[in-house]
Protein backbone atom coordinates (compact mmCIF):
# COMPACT_ATOMS: atom_id res chain seq x y z
CA UNK A 1 0.00 0.00 0.00
CA UNK A 2 1.37 3.44 -0.90
CA UNK A 3 1.36 6.32 1.56
CA UNK A 4 1.44 10.02 0.87
CA UNK A 5 3.25 12.38 3.20
CA UNK A 6 0.79 13.85 5.64
CA UNK A 7 1.18 17.43 4.44
CA UNK A 8 3.63 19.67 2.66
CA UNK A 9 7.08 20.21 4.18
CA UNK A 10 6.08 23.49 5.83
CA UNK A 11 3.19 21.82 7.68
CA UNK A 12 5.48 19.38 9.47
CA UNK A 13 8.49 21.59 9.99
CA UNK A 14 10.55 20.29 12.91
CA UNK A 15 9.32 16.72 12.53
CA UNK A 16 11.25 13.78 11.13
CA UNK A 17 8.52 11.43 9.89
CA UNK A 18 6.47 12.44 6.88
CA UNK A 19 3.49 10.18 7.61
CA UNK A 20 1.39 8.81 10.44
CA UNK A 21 1.96 5.23 9.36
CA UNK A 22 -0.14 2.65 11.20
CA UNK A 23 1.71 0.16 13.38
CA UNK A 24 2.10 -3.51 12.57
CA UNK A 25 -0.48 -4.33 15.27
CA UNK A 26 -3.25 -2.09 13.88
CA UNK A 27 -6.46 -3.83 12.79
CA UNK A 28 -6.85 -1.28 10.00
CA UNK A 29 -4.24 0.18 7.68
CA UNK A 30 -5.14 3.76 6.75
CA UNK A 31 -3.85 5.83 3.86
CA UNK A 32 -3.54 9.61 3.79
CA UNK A 33 -5.47 11.16 0.92
CA UNK A 34 -5.52 14.77 -0.21
CA UNK A 35 -9.17 15.58 -0.95
CA UNK A 36 -8.37 19.12 -2.05
CA UNK A 37 -9.80 20.89 1.00
CA UNK A 38 -7.62 23.75 2.18
CA UNK A 39 -5.76 23.35 5.47
CA UNK A 40 -3.92 26.39 6.77
CA UNK A 41 -0.45 26.29 8.27
CA UNK A 42 -1.50 27.06 11.88
CA UNK A 43 -4.13 24.30 11.84
CA UNK A 44 -1.66 21.72 10.57
CA UNK A 45 0.93 22.75 13.17
CA UNK A 46 -1.59 22.29 15.98
CA UNK A 47 -2.34 18.77 14.75
CA UNK A 48 1.33 17.84 15.24
CA UNK A 49 1.90 19.52 18.57
CA UNK A 50 3.85 17.60 21.24
CA UNK A 51 1.68 15.87 23.83
CA UNK A 52 3.17 14.40 27.01
CA UNK A 53 1.43 11.67 29.01
CA UNK A 54 2.42 10.89 32.59
CA UNK A 55 3.12 7.37 33.81
CA UNK A 56 4.30 5.95 37.14
CA UNK A 57 6.02 2.64 36.36
CA UNK A 58 6.44 -0.17 38.87
CA UNK A 59 10.15 -0.56 38.05
CA UNK A 60 12.59 1.70 36.24
CA UNK A 61 15.63 -0.52 35.54
CA UNK A 62 15.42 -2.72 32.43
CA UNK A 63 17.67 -5.76 32.06
CA UNK A 64 19.42 -6.81 28.88
CA UNK A 65 21.22 -10.06 27.99
CA UNK A 66 22.19 -9.34 24.38
CA UNK A 67 25.88 -10.22 23.95
CA UNK A 68 26.49 -7.38 21.47
CA UNK A 69 25.18 -4.63 23.79
CA UNK A 70 27.80 -3.16 26.18
CA UNK A 71 25.50 -2.90 29.20
CA UNK A 72 23.22 -5.17 31.20
CA UNK A 73 21.02 -2.52 32.82
CA UNK A 74 19.35 0.55 31.36
CA UNK A 75 16.91 3.30 32.30
CA UNK A 76 14.73 5.22 29.86
CA UNK A 77 13.08 8.24 31.55
CA UNK A 78 10.75 8.75 28.57
CA UNK A 79 8.90 6.84 25.87
CA UNK A 80 9.15 8.31 22.40
CA UNK A 81 11.55 11.09 21.52
CA UNK A 82 10.89 14.66 20.44
CA UNK A 83 14.22 14.84 18.60
CA UNK A 84 12.36 13.11 15.76
CA UNK A 85 15.37 11.28 14.27
CA UNK A 86 13.94 9.47 11.25
CA UNK A 87 16.52 6.66 11.52
CA UNK A 88 15.80 5.79 15.18
CA UNK A 89 15.66 2.03 15.73
CA UNK A 90 13.29 2.62 18.68
CA UNK A 91 10.43 3.91 16.53
CA UNK A 92 8.81 0.45 16.14
CA UNK A 93 8.53 0.18 19.96
CA UNK A 94 5.75 2.81 19.88
CA UNK A 95 3.54 0.18 18.26
CA UNK A 96 3.32 -1.58 21.66
CA UNK A 97 1.49 1.52 22.93
CA UNK A 98 -0.98 1.29 20.04
CA UNK A 99 0.61 4.39 18.55
CA UNK A 100 2.24 5.10 15.21
CA UNK A 101 6.02 4.68 14.91
CA UNK A 102 5.76 7.69 12.58
CA UNK A 103 4.66 11.09 13.84
CA UNK A 104 3.25 9.67 17.10
CA UNK A 105 6.76 8.59 18.13
CA UNK A 106 7.93 12.20 18.19
CA UNK A 107 4.69 13.93 19.24
CA UNK A 108 2.99 11.58 21.72
CA UNK A 109 5.53 11.12 24.50
CA UNK A 110 5.42 9.55 27.96
CA UNK A 111 7.27 10.89 31.00
CA UNK A 112 7.99 8.36 33.75
CA UNK A 113 7.12 10.22 36.92
CA UNK A 114 8.73 9.47 40.31
CA UNK A 115 11.48 7.59 38.45
CA UNK A 116 14.15 8.56 41.00
CA UNK A 117 12.06 7.27 43.92
CA UNK A 118 11.47 3.99 42.10
CA UNK A 119 15.18 3.72 41.31
CA UNK A 120 16.03 4.24 44.98
CA UNK A 121 13.78 1.34 45.99
CA UNK A 122 15.41 -0.94 43.43
CA UNK A 123 18.92 0.01 44.53
CA UNK A 124 18.00 -0.65 48.18
CA UNK A 125 16.67 -4.13 47.42
CA UNK A 126 18.68 -6.81 49.34
CA UNK A 127 19.40 -8.83 46.18
CA UNK A 128 20.47 -5.87 44.00
CA UNK A 129 23.86 -6.31 42.29
CA UNK A 130 25.70 -3.20 41.15
CA UNK A 131 26.39 -3.05 37.41
CA UNK A 132 26.67 0.11 35.26
CA UNK A 133 23.33 1.56 34.21
CA UNK A 134 22.88 3.03 30.72
CA UNK A 135 20.74 6.17 30.66
CA UNK A 136 19.18 6.55 27.24
CA UNK A 137 19.24 3.12 25.62
CA UNK A 138 16.02 3.59 23.63
CA UNK A 139 15.25 7.31 23.69
CA UNK A 140 17.36 10.35 24.47
CA UNK A 141 17.32 11.20 28.20
CA UNK A 142 18.06 14.85 27.30
CA UNK A 143 15.37 15.32 24.68
CA UNK A 144 13.64 18.75 24.82
CA UNK A 145 10.94 17.84 27.39
CA UNK A 146 13.68 17.05 29.95
CA UNK A 147 14.01 20.83 30.42
CA UNK A 148 10.57 20.79 32.04
CA UNK A 149 10.38 17.38 33.73
CA UNK A 150 14.04 17.05 34.90
CA UNK A 151 13.61 13.29 35.36
CA UNK A 152 17.12 12.55 34.08
CA UNK A 153 18.67 14.99 36.53
CA UNK A 154 16.77 13.43 39.43
CA UNK A 155 17.95 9.97 38.39
CA UNK A 156 21.55 11.19 38.23
CA UNK A 157 21.29 12.68 41.72
CA UNK A 158 20.15 9.30 43.04
CA UNK A 159 22.94 7.44 41.25
CA UNK A 160 25.44 9.98 42.61
CA UNK A 161 24.16 9.47 46.14
CA UNK A 162 24.71 5.71 45.88
CA UNK A 163 28.05 6.05 44.04
CA UNK A 164 26.50 3.97 41.29
CA UNK A 165 28.23 3.89 37.86
CA UNK A 166 26.34 4.87 34.74
CA UNK A 167 26.68 5.91 31.12
CA UNK A 168 24.66 8.56 29.30
CA UNK A 169 23.90 8.38 25.57
CA UNK A 170 22.63 11.62 24.07
CA UNK A 171 22.89 14.01 21.14
CA UNK A 172 21.85 17.03 23.21
CA UNK A 173 23.93 19.85 24.68
CA UNK A 174 21.41 19.90 27.56
CA UNK A 175 23.71 17.37 29.23
CA UNK A 176 25.88 20.37 30.19
CA UNK A 177 23.17 21.47 32.62
CA UNK A 178 24.03 18.55 34.90
CA UNK A 179 27.78 19.04 34.79
CA UNK A 180 27.87 19.59 38.56
CA UNK A 181 26.73 15.98 39.09
CA UNK A 182 28.52 14.45 36.13
CA UNK A 183 31.93 15.97 36.88
CA UNK A 184 31.75 14.81 40.50
CA UNK A 185 30.93 11.26 39.39
CA UNK A 186 33.71 11.37 36.80
CA UNK A 187 36.29 12.01 39.53
CA UNK A 188 35.35 8.60 40.97
CA UNK A 189 35.33 6.85 37.57
CA UNK A 190 31.56 6.43 37.80
CA UNK A 191 30.45 7.87 34.47
CA UNK A 192 31.20 8.43 30.83
CA UNK A 193 29.18 10.19 28.14
CA UNK A 194 28.33 8.72 24.73
CA UNK A 195 27.73 11.72 22.48
CA UNK A 196 26.00 10.74 19.26
CA UNK A 197 26.96 12.14 15.84
CA UNK A 198 25.47 11.32 12.44
CA UNK A 199 26.56 14.17 10.19
CA UNK A 200 28.37 17.53 10.29
CA UNK A 201 26.15 18.87 7.49
CA UNK A 202 23.69 21.24 9.21
CA UNK A 203 21.13 21.02 6.38
CA UNK A 204 21.14 17.23 6.45
CA UNK A 205 21.06 17.23 10.26
CA UNK A 206 17.94 19.41 10.35
CA UNK A 207 16.15 16.91 8.12
CA UNK A 208 17.51 13.72 9.76
CA UNK A 209 17.18 14.79 13.41
CA UNK A 210 15.08 17.98 13.36
CA UNK A 211 14.94 18.83 17.07
CA UNK A 212 18.38 17.64 18.11
CA UNK A 213 21.29 19.91 18.99
CA UNK A 214 23.20 21.06 15.90
CA UNK A 215 26.46 19.20 15.11
CA UNK A 216 28.61 22.30 15.68
CA UNK A 217 27.02 22.88 19.08
CA UNK A 218 27.71 19.26 19.97
CA UNK A 219 31.40 19.81 19.28
CA UNK A 220 31.36 22.55 21.92
CA UNK A 221 29.72 20.11 24.32
CA UNK A 222 32.63 17.68 23.85
CA UNK A 223 35.07 20.43 24.82
CA UNK A 224 32.98 21.50 27.81
CA UNK A 225 32.77 17.94 29.14
CA UNK A 226 36.45 17.29 28.51
CA UNK A 227 37.51 20.43 30.42
CA UNK A 228 35.38 19.23 33.34
CA UNK A 229 37.25 15.91 33.39
CA UNK A 230 34.40 13.85 31.95
CA UNK A 231 35.33 10.97 29.57
CA UNK A 232 33.59 11.39 26.19
CA UNK A 233 32.94 8.56 23.75
CA UNK A 234 31.72 9.50 20.28
CA UNK A 235 29.05 7.24 18.86
CA UNK A 236 28.76 7.52 15.08
CA UNK A 237 25.20 6.31 14.89
CA UNK A 238 23.90 5.46 12.53
CA UNK A 239 26.34 5.42 9.67
CA UNK A 240 24.10 5.68 6.59
CA UNK A 241 25.59 4.37 3.34
CA UNK A 242 25.85 7.05 0.61
CA UNK A 243 24.19 9.70 2.76
CA UNK A 244 26.56 10.09 5.74
CA UNK A 245 29.34 7.50 5.42
CA UNK A 246 31.49 9.85 3.25
CA UNK A 247 31.77 12.13 6.31
CA UNK A 248 33.23 9.50 8.65
CA UNK A 249 36.83 10.72 8.50
CA UNK A 250 35.78 14.38 8.77
CA UNK A 251 33.63 13.72 11.85
CA UNK A 252 36.31 11.70 13.64
CA UNK A 253 38.89 14.40 12.99
CA UNK A 254 36.54 17.12 14.31
CA UNK A 255 35.52 15.28 17.48
CA UNK A 256 39.12 14.34 18.28
CA UNK A 257 40.14 17.99 17.95
CA UNK A 258 37.25 18.94 20.26
CA UNK A 259 38.56 16.56 22.95
CA UNK A 260 36.82 13.20 22.53
CA UNK A 261 38.58 10.20 24.09
CA UNK A 262 37.09 7.22 22.27
CA UNK A 263 34.80 6.43 19.35
CA UNK A 264 32.54 3.65 18.10
CA UNK A 265 29.96 3.33 15.34
CA UNK A 266 26.72 1.56 14.42
CA UNK A 267 25.65 0.88 10.84
CA UNK A 268 22.06 1.75 9.92
CA UNK A 269 19.51 -1.05 9.95
CA UNK A 270 15.78 -0.74 9.23
CA UNK A 271 13.62 -3.02 11.40
CA UNK A 272 9.84 -3.37 10.98
CA UNK A 273 8.01 -0.08 10.25
CA UNK A 274 11.28 1.80 9.96
CA UNK A 275 11.76 0.52 6.40
CA UNK A 276 8.72 2.39 5.07
CA UNK A 277 9.27 5.45 7.26
CA UNK A 278 12.89 5.90 6.21
CA UNK A 279 12.07 5.23 2.54
CA UNK A 280 9.33 7.89 2.66
CA UNK A 281 11.78 10.33 4.20
CA UNK A 282 14.38 9.64 1.50
CA UNK A 283 11.84 10.13 -1.27
CA UNK A 284 10.73 13.41 0.29
CA UNK A 285 14.16 14.92 1.05
CA UNK A 286 16.66 13.13 -1.23
CA UNK A 287 14.68 11.54 -4.10
CA UNK A 288 17.74 11.44 -6.38
CA UNK A 289 19.66 9.32 -3.85
CA UNK A 290 16.80 7.21 -2.43
CA UNK A 291 17.26 4.05 -4.52
CA UNK A 292 21.04 4.11 -4.16
CA UNK A 293 20.85 4.44 -0.35
CA UNK A 294 18.34 1.60 0.01
CA UNK A 295 20.32 -0.67 -2.31
CA UNK A 296 23.52 -0.15 -0.33
CA UNK A 297 21.72 -0.75 2.97
CA UNK A 298 20.49 -4.05 1.56
CA UNK A 299 24.02 -4.95 0.46
CA UNK A 300 25.16 -4.63 4.08
CA UNK A 301 22.25 -6.81 5.29
CA UNK A 302 22.41 -9.81 2.95
CA UNK A 303 19.82 -8.36 0.60
CA UNK A 304 17.44 -7.37 3.42
CA UNK A 305 16.77 -4.13 5.24
CA UNK A 306 17.60 -5.52 8.66
CA UNK A 307 19.72 -8.22 10.22
CA UNK A 308 18.89 -8.71 13.91
CA UNK A 309 21.61 -11.29 14.59
CA UNK A 310 23.85 -10.31 17.50
CA UNK A 311 26.98 -10.82 15.44
CA UNK A 312 26.09 -8.46 12.59
CA UNK A 313 23.34 -6.03 13.57
CA UNK A 314 25.70 -3.24 14.66
CA UNK A 315 28.26 -3.54 11.85
CA UNK A 316 26.54 -5.38 8.98
CA UNK A 317 28.37 -7.69 6.61
CA UNK A 318 29.59 -7.78 3.02
CA UNK A 319 32.18 -5.73 1.16
CA UNK A 320 30.51 -2.33 1.83
CA UNK A 321 30.23 -3.02 5.56
CA UNK A 322 33.82 -4.27 5.63
CA UNK A 323 35.06 -1.14 3.88
CA UNK A 324 33.22 1.11 6.38
CA UNK A 325 34.73 -0.88 9.25
CA UNK A 326 38.26 -0.55 7.87
CA UNK A 327 37.85 3.17 7.24
CA UNK A 328 36.59 3.68 10.79
CA UNK A 329 39.55 1.83 12.31
CA UNK A 330 42.09 3.74 10.23
CA UNK A 331 40.50 7.14 10.95
CA UNK A 332 40.25 6.34 14.67
CA UNK A 333 43.92 5.38 14.82
CA UNK A 334 44.95 8.47 12.88
CA UNK A 335 43.07 10.70 15.32
CA UNK A 336 44.23 8.79 18.43
CA UNK A 337 40.72 7.68 19.34
CA UNK A 338 40.53 4.43 21.28
CA UNK A 339 37.59 2.10 20.54
CA UNK A 340 36.80 1.10 24.12
CA UNK A 341 35.92 3.47 26.96
CA UNK A 342 37.51 2.84 30.36
CA UNK A 343 35.76 0.41 32.69
CA UNK A 344 33.53 2.07 35.25
CA UNK A 345 34.04 1.53 38.99
CA UNK A 346 31.45 -0.67 40.73
CA UNK A 347 33.44 -1.00 43.96
CA UNK A 348 32.27 2.31 45.46
CA UNK A 349 28.56 1.43 45.39
CA UNK A 350 26.88 2.12 48.73
CA UNK A 351 23.77 -0.06 49.05
CA UNK A 352 22.71 1.97 52.10
CA UNK A 353 24.11 5.51 51.71
CA UNK A 354 24.36 7.60 54.86
CA UNK A 355 21.59 10.17 55.11
CA UNK A 356 22.83 13.53 56.36
CA UNK A 357 20.71 14.94 59.20
CA UNK A 358 20.31 18.67 58.59
CA UNK A 359 18.30 19.30 61.78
Amino acid sequence: MSYKKIADSNAIKGRGAVSQRDSRFSDLQREQFDDGWYQDYEQSQRSHKTEVYLETPKTIISRNQSPDVPFEQSINPYRGCEHGCIYCFSRPSHAYLDLSPGLDFETKLTAKMHAADILRKQLLAPNYQCKPVALGANTDPYQPIERHYTITRELLLTLQEFDHPCTITTKSSLVERDLDIISDMAKKQLIHINLSFTTMDTTLSRALEPRATSPLRRLKTITTLKRAGVPVNILLAPVIPVLTDPEMETILQAVAKAGADTASYILLRLPLELVALFTEWLQQHYPDKANHVIQQIQQTRQGKHNDASFEHRASGQGHIADMISQRFKLASQKNHLSQSPNTLNCELFQPHPVQINLF
